[in-house]
């Protein structure tokens, strides 16, 4: 039985975000995903950007069957009744111009506010938009992401050797934007330029992806939320039902499910507002040949130029 409707999933929350996925390279740790996926139950799933990496497949392409798996996957989560909703990032741009319309059941918006079970507003945003690399200097931009890879490339060559020593995994890119001084302060100001973009709109957190580093904080009074990435850090930022918010890690296996690499540092009430409890999901329902008619669509839609918004590290 799929765990979408199984009773002992080992993860049952209201609410999950994923983002950076990047379903389309050789980084993407497509099979830990789909086993997360199958081991979670939700009301609503985000994706919040750079889920297919565009930039990636017009460079070459690189489609294997378990990336093919993932997407069949969130298809049939909204099939099943999860409301998904899907937030383009940078590198899957091109999805940006189909915003407000849907795909298998799979809603396209630009960003979003989230209500949690508590009744706190959290938008929901990639947050490509305010990194300044990608608004002033967009060639810099891929020639970061070309440089991104290559050490991507280097560190599946360092871990094969690392695990033949009986060493455990190990990130190069993480510990480089952890110890670089100016990487530090360049992950710095972006979190603290979406803060400020969520309490100018009035939200009371925000949650993004686009920088690859998981984490959960206060700053300036607004609660920032990053849900990490599927390429390195494997995380996952969940909402409980009675509104709690935790990051997960998912880097050791389900099976330790739930990890939590970061808790809400408040303590919640278990109150949920009656209208939020009783309110129904409804999806639409996708027929098998619909989901084909999209598939070859995106395929189509990989192959165009961008014109949209510019592109960024991420």
């Amino acid at each position: 039985m799929d765990l979408d409707t199984d009773t002992d999933a080992k993860l049952d929350v209201r609410t999950v975000w994923i983002s950076d996925l990047h379903l389309g390279t050789p980084g993407c740790q497509a099979q830990a995903l789909l086993e997360f996926l199958r081991a979670t139950r939700c009301q609503t799933l985000y994706l919040v950007g750079d889920i297919v990496d565009g930039w990636q497949l017009r460079r070459s392409w690189y489609w294997p069957q378990a990336h093919n798996d993932v997407v069949q996957k969130l298809l049939r989560k909204a099939r099943k009744g999860t409301r998904v909703v899907f937030v383009p990032g940078n590198h899957d741009e091109f999805a940006r111009r189909y915003a407000t319309h849907s795909f298998g059941g799979i809603e396209v918006v630009d960003d979003c506010i989230h209500v949690t079970a508590d009744g706190r507003r959290l938008w929901v945003t990639h947050g490509d938009l305010f990194d300044g690399v990608i608004q002033c200097a967009k060639w810099l931009a891929y020639v970061g992401d070309v440089a991104y890879e290559l050490t991507l490339k280097i560190n599946r060559w360092l871990n094969r050797a690392r695990a033949r020593l009986g060493f455990p995994y190990w990130s190069l890119s993480k510990y480089l934007k952890l110890k670089v001084k100016r990487a530090v302060s360049y992950v710095s100001d972006f979190e603290a330029a979406v803060a400020r973009e969520a309490r100018r709109r009035g939200a009371d957190g925000v949650v993004c992806g686009h920088i690859h580093h998981a984490e959960m904080r206060e700053i300036d009074g607004v609660l920032y939320c990053n849900d990490g990435d599927w390429v390195e850090s494997l995380t996952a930022l969940v909402e409980h039902h009675d509104g709690r918010l935790e990051i997960v890690d998912c880097s050791t296996g389900i099976q330790a499910l739930p990890a939590v690499v970061a808790a809400e540092p408040r303590l919640v009430s278990p109150w949920v507002p009656p209208q939020l409890a009783r309110a129904p999901v409804q999806r639409e329902t996708a027929h098998p040949r619909e989901e084909a008619s999209a598939a070859r669509a995106t395929g189509r839609l990989l192959r165009e130029p961008s014109t949209t918004l510019p592109a960024g590290l991420g």
